[in-house]
């Protein structure tokens, strides 16, 4: 089992820079590949950002490409978001997950094997 817990949420407005951190424990995670979903009121959860094992192979959705980045310190099993320049339709819950071999070929929340109890971001405008 691993346990996945995220931090770093809050109330930010628009236009600042948040980071989410995902700790995991439980077991290494180091090849596992992990990524961040979202999920805003009345909406079906979203892929956000995914990365590989090896951290060279990263993902994003097109809605945060460009502002969002993903990373993992596989030494600290500990996964991040940086998150910048941000909009109110950022707003969501954000959920850390991760996923053991093998693989499925795309980012889908039913393909994660274990999620967190997700932190919240809210941004204002």
């Amino acid at each position: 089992q691993v346990q996945l817990v995220e931090s770093g949420g809050g109330l930010v407005q628009t236009g600042d820079s948040l980071t989410l951190s995902c700790a995991a424990s439980g077991r290494t995670i180091s090849n596992y590949r992990m990524g961040w979903f979202r999920q805003a009121p009345g909406k079906e959860r979203e892929f956000v950002a995914g990365i590989r094992y090896s951290s060279d192979i990263t993902a994003y959705a097109d809605s945060v490409k460009g502002r969002f980045t993903i990373s993992r310190d596989n030494a600290k099993n500990t996964m991040y978001l940086q998150m910048n320049r941000l909009k109110p339709e950022d707003t969501a819950v954000y959920y850390c997950a991760a996923d053991a071999p093998p693989f499925g070929g795309t980012w889908v929340a039913a393909g994660m094997d274990y999620w967190g109890k997700g932190t919240l971001v809210t941004v204002s405008s």
